[in-house]
């Protein structure tokens, strides 16, 4: 399999500690009591967030992806990753007091089940940690097909499309409204303790434009739990198991 099916497939986790994820990680530990508390990382890539929630908060960390290469690498910061689909999480009921899951339930075969699942080895109490695309962000950052060919990279208003017609080229991973995405999260058992919607870290454009990438960055996050985050990247909720 190359670089570009993988990507189609599973899209690309975090190979690089910056600014983006750093943010991300101080969402989690506000929303979440990760000192002490035993996490699982659903999904875990090759192991970034993993590696740094056992560095700073607790060494009680596990995770999984599904792909073995992936694993492998993540092993290298959180020894014992597991291989496995998140339908199917490999752990015994109410194990867990946090599950993070980062930009994954998008490409799984079946999202409602990876939920399911991801309640189930949480403990009572405990909470399920979110983050997965929003449609309306103005672009499809997964790649799109065109003609039988998959283009990696970031795609301009395909998600702006209707949705059968959106989904012809952009088949290989979903993004939610927040409609949809209360849909999905309707467990009995479990309440949203917390949903916002949040622009990203754009360390990439910073490298190359410097001080204005970080004046607009800065600009988009402050319009974070605003009308006006109904455009930004990214979901982020918080489910807690009741």
């Amino acid at each position: 399999m190359t670089h570009s099916d993988l990507a189609s497939l599973r899209g690309e986790p975090s190979y690089v500690w910056r600014a983006g994820q750093e943010r991300r990680l101080a969402m989690m530990a506000r929303r979440a009591p990760l000192a002490g508390a035993r996490v699982l990382v659903a999904g875990c890539g090759v192991g970034m967030y993993a590696s740094k929630i056992r560095e700073r908060f607790t060494k009680r960390v596990e995770g999984f992806d599904i792909e073995i290469d992936r694993a492998r690498v993540a092993r290298r910061g959180l020894p014992g990753a597991l291989v496995s689909a998140a339908e199917d999480i490999p752990f015994a009921d109410s194990t867990f007091d946090v599950v993070l899951s980062h930009e994954v339930i998008e490409h799984v075969r079946d999202d409602r089940r990876c939920v399911s699942e991801m309640l189930r080895v949480t403990r009572t109490g405990g909470r399920v940690l979110l983050f997965c695309p929003n449609r309306w962000y103005p672009f499809e950052t997964h790649g799109h097909y065109w003609k039988g060919e998959y283009r990696f990279g970031n795609t301009p208003l395909i998600n702006y499309l209707p949705k059968r017609w959106r989904d012809k080229l952009a088949p290989h991973a979903r993004a939610y409204t927040a409609a949809e995405l209360k849909r999905l999260l309707d467990f009995d058992g479990a309440t949203i303790a917390h949903h916002s919607r949040i622009y990203g870290g754009y360390d990439n454009i910073i490298a190359r434009l410097g001080a204005p990438a970080v004046f607009l960055r800065d600009a988009l996050h402050r319009l974070e739990g605003t009308p006006l985050d109904t455009w930004a990247l990214s979901h982020f909720v918080v489910i807690q198991k009741r």
